[in-house]
């Protein structure tokens, strides 16, 4: 059921935010140079890596790290990049990743393939299992600002309470936390 409410909706918001989409590659494309979208490789269900794409908001040659562990993050954004990030518009061009079936609307955020810190943490606390989503309980709980600890400690508390009614919820709570732009240090 999870899966089919996935695809649907994320064929709606395509269809729904497709200027949107393309008004936000048209900026990106004369503001900055190199490619539209950037792909990164992210850790997925049962650790298995997948190609996750987002609206490019760095320049080109940033070193591929969490943006919390760059000195200085802000000087590698594009000039658009901190206006498309505290909006979360980065995150539009997940919704490939949904429709392919390599992400969910609701789930851990998908870490990065060098973040072993929280991956092992996930993998022993079962979290790996999931299918990781365009958001999370942790995810509405601070975001980038969550020590892994606690943001693990988060997914497992979603892993246990899953539901499509929690779904729902967490869903509600981050269009609330994205119209306030809470949350997002970078």
């Amino acid at each position: 059921m999870k899966r089919f409410l996935d695809i649907m909706a994320a064929l709606v918001l395509l269809a729904v935010l497709a200027i949107p989409i393309l008004g936000i590659a048209l900026i990106i494309r004369v503001t900055s140079a190199g490619p539209v979208l950037y792909w990164s490789d992210r850790v997925g269900r049962d650790n298995v890596i997948f190609r996750m794409p987002k609206f490019r908001t760095m320049k080109v040659g940033t070193p591929p790290l969490a943006t919390h562990l760059l000195d200085n993050p802000g000087k590698y954004l594009t000039p658009v990049g901190a206006f498309l990030r505290k909006a979360s518009l980065d995150e539009l061009p997940q919704l490939w990743s949904i429709l392919v079936g390599d992400m969910s609307f609701v789930g851990p955020r998908p870490a990065l393939f060098n973040q072993h810190d929280l991956v092992e943490l996930r993998t022993r606390t079962g979290v790996h299992r999931l299918v990781p989503g365009l958001t999370g309980w942790a995810q509405i709980h601070g975001r980038d600002e969550l020590p892994i600890s606690t943001k693990v400690a988060l997914d497992v508390e979603y892993l246990e309470r899953q539901s499509v009614l929690f779904d729902l919820r967490i869903m509600a709570l981050t269009f609330v936390k994205v119209l306030a732009r809470e949350g997002v240090s970078h």
